[in-house]
C-alpha cells in the first residue's frame, strides 16, 4: 500500500485531483478517492478490467461536461487500475441537468453541482497526452526502483566481501598507470598475499610475440611470484601440462584429496589454486595460489576472488596484445609505405628516415613531448608517400625541371594525403603529409597557408626536409657545403621557413649534422629507442 500512496501523490501532483484504485484483474476496489467521486463501482468494474487488459490509458465514461479517465499501472506483478472524474465543459444551468452528471459520478444531483464548481476544466485531448506522459514517466520510475531494488542486493551481497571488492577496485584503478601486464601482475599479487589464506602465489605470463626483431611482444615466459612459492619457473610450467590447463582452459583447484595421492608429482604443494589468464579463447597465462596457511582446503571464496583476478589481468593483457599487433600492424603499413618510396627514387632512399629523425630532433630542441615526437616521426617517414603518384620520367629526371614537370611534382602532397586518409591509425600525420611544402610568407603550396595557420609539425617537417634535400647529392648537383646551406635558412627565417625553427636548427647544428652522415638498417617507431 505504501507504493500506492507514493503514486497517489505522484498523480496528485500532476493531474490535481485524488484518484480511486482498482485490481486490474479482478475489478474490485481497492482503494477509494477520499476528495473525488469514486464512480458507479458496479459500470467501472468491467471498464476498468478492459483497460488492464489493454495496458494503456483510457476515457472510459464520457457525459456531457464531464468524463473519466483510467490508467493502468504496472506494480510488481499486478496491475491497478487509476481512476478520476474530470470536467470537460461548462456547468449546468439547472438541477435537473446534473442527473446524468450524478450517475457518472456514483453520488447525487447536488453533490454533482458542487463537485463541478470546484473542478478545473479539461480537454479530453489533454487528459489523455497527460496521461500518456505521466505512464511513461511512471514507467521510468519504476525501472529505476527496480534496478535501483537489484542494486541493493548486490550490493548487500558484495558487503560480505569487502576484501575482494577493495583489492579488485585497487585494480582496476591501476589499469590506466600500468605499463604492462607484468607490472599490474606484480601489483596484484602483492595485494593477494595479504587478502587469501595462502603461502605463497605466482603468475606465468606466456609469450606473446614473435621472432621478429621488431615485435614488442614478449618472446618468453616470465614469472613472478611473492610470499612462499615452493616451486620453480620450470615446476610451474610443468605443473600446467601435468593438469592439462592449456586445453581446458578453466580453474582448477587441488586439496589434499588429490595433492595426497602417490601419483602426484609435486610433493611440496598440497593446497592449490590454477586460475587462466585469459581473454575469451585467448591465454595469456596462469595465476595460481600455493598452500593454505592453516593447512586447511582452498574453496569457493578463494577460487571465486583468484577467478576476479585473472580474469582482470586476462583482459588487460588481452588489451596490450591487441594495441601491440595494431601498433606492429601500422608499423608494417608505414615500413611499406617508406620501401616503395624509395624504390620510386633510389636516389633519394634513406631520405624519409634523415627526414624524420631531423625533424624529431628540430622538435626536442623546441621543447616537444614525447607523443609529439613520435608522432612527427611517423609523420617524416610518410611525408613524402605521395612521390608515389608522381611519374618516375619526372621524378628521376637528372635535370632541371620544366614548369610543367615542377607543377606535376607539387601534386604529391595531395597524392599523399589522399593514400594516407583511409587509414585512421595514423590520421595524426595527414596534416604534416598535407602542407610541408607551405611557406612561412604563404607562397608555398598547396593551399598558401601563411605563418602559424601552418601546422607547426609541418613546419618543422619542412625545414627538415629542406635541409637534407639541400645536403644531399641529387643526380643534377652535388650536396650544398653546409656554409652555403647555413646562408640560405638565415636568409628564408621569415619568409619562408618558421624563424622560430630555424633558431631550433642553428642550436642542433651538430646533432642534426650526425644525423645526416648515419645511415640505419631498421625503423623504430618509439623515439625513445634511439634518441640520445
Amino acid at each position: 500500500m505504501h507504493r500506492l500512496e507514493l503514486v497517489n501523490r505522484e498523480l496528485q501532483t500532476w493531474f490535481g485531483v485524488d484518484f480511486t484504485y482498482w485490481d486490474g484483474e479482478t475489478g474490485e476496489m481497492m482503494r477509494a478517492a477520499e476528495m473525488q467521486p469514486p464512480g458507479d463501482e458496479n459500470f467501472l468494474s468491467p471498464m476498468v478490467r478492459a483497460v488492464a487488459a489493454k495496458k494503456k490509458p483510457e476515457i472510459i465514461a464520457e457525459q456531457a461536461v464531464a468524463c473519466i479517465l483510467a490508467l493502468p499501472l504496472a506494480m510488481d506483478s499486478v496491475t491497478v487500475i487509476a481512476t478520476s472524474p474530470f470536467l470537460t465543459g461548462d456547468c449546468y444551468e439547472s438541477e435537473d441537468e446534473y442527473q446524468g452528471l450524478a450517475r457518472l459520478l456514483g453520488t447525487t444531483p447536488e453533490r454533482a453541482a458542487a463537485w463541478t464548481r470546484e473542478q478545473h476544466s479539461w480537454t479530453t485531448q489533454s487528459l489523455e497526452r497527460m496521461a500518456r506522459l505521466q505512464l511513461s514517466k511512471l514507467s521510468v520510475d519504476e525501472e529505476a526502483r527496480r534496478l535501483t531494488n537489484e542494486i541493493d542486493k548486490i550490493s548487500d551481497s558484495l558487503s560480505s566481501t569487502y576484501e575482494e571488492i577493495s583489492l579488485l577496485y585497487g585494480l582496476t584503478q591501476n589499469l590506466r598507470i600500468s605499463s604492462s601486464d607484468e607490472q599490474l601482475g606484480d601489483l596484484a599479487l602483492n595485494w593477494l598475499l595479504e587478502v587469501l589464506p595462502c603461502e605463497g602465489l605466482a603468475i606465468q605470463f606466456l609469450p606473446t610475440g614473435d621472432d621478429n626483431v621488431s615485435s614488442k611482444g614478449r618472446r618468453e615466459t616470465k614469472t613472478l611470484s611473492v610470499g612462499v612459492c615452493p616451486l620453480e619457473a620450470q615446476q610451474l610450467s610443468h605443473l600446467v601440462q601435468h593438469l592439462n590447463l592449456g586445453e581446458k582452459g578453466a580453474p582448477f583447484v587441488a586439496n589434499q584429496r588429490i595433492t595426497a595421492r602417490e601419483e602426484w608429482p609435486f610433493p611440496k604443494v598440497r593446497q592449490l589454486i590454477v586460475v587462466p589468464l585469459a581473454e575469451g579463447d585467448n591465454i595469456f597465462g596462469w595465476i595460481m595460489a600455493f598452500n593454505h596457511c592453516e593447512n586447511k582446503g582452498f574453496g569457493t571464496v578463494e577460487a571465486s576472488l583468484l577467478s576476479s583476478v585473472g580474469a582482470i589481468l586476462g583482459i588487460h593483457s588481452g588489451n596490450i596484445e591487441l594495441y601491440r599487433q595494431q601498433s606492429e600492424f601500422v608499423t608494417s603499413v608505414v615500413q611499406a609505405l617508406t620501401s616503395a618510396i624509395d624504390a620510386k627514387d633510389p636516389y633519394t632512399c634513406g631520405h624519409s628516415d634523415r627526414v624524420a629523425r631531423l625533424s624529431v630532433c628540430l622538435a626536442r630542441q623546441m621543447g616537444q613531448d614525447t607523443d609529439s615526437l613520435n608522432l612527427l616521426y611517423m609523420a617524416g617517414l610518410l611525408h613524402d608517400v605521395g612521390k608515389i603518384g608522381i611519374d618516375d620520367s619526372v621524378l628521376r629526371k637528372p635535370g632541371r625541371l620544366t614548369d610543367a614537370e615542377y607543377e606535376h611534382i607539387k601534386l604529391h602532397p595531395e597524392l599523399g594525403y589522399n593514400i594516407l586518409k583511409g587509414l585512421k591509425q595514423i590520421e595524426k600525420v595527414l596534416p604534416v603529409v598535407l602542407h610541408h611544402h607551405e611557406q612561412w610568407d604563404g607562397k608555398g603550396y598547396p593551399y598558401k597557408l601563411k605563418g602559424a595557420d601552418t601546422p607547426l609539425l609541418a613546419r618543422i617537417t619542412a625545414v627538415a626536409d629542406a635541409y637534407d634535400a639541400m645536403s644531399s647529392d641529387r643526380p643534377y648537383r652535388k650536396g650544398m657545403p653546409e656554409e652555403k646551406v647555413d646562408a640560405i635558412f638565415r636568409e628564408g627565417a621569415g619568409h619562408q621557413w618558421d624563424p622560430a625553427v630555424i633558431n631550433a636548427f642553428f642550436a642542433a647544428r651538430d646533432e642534426l649534422r650526425d644525423i645526416l652522415s648515419e645511415e640505419r638498417a631498421e625503423i623504430r617507431f618509439d623515439v625513445r629507442d634511439w634518441l640520445k
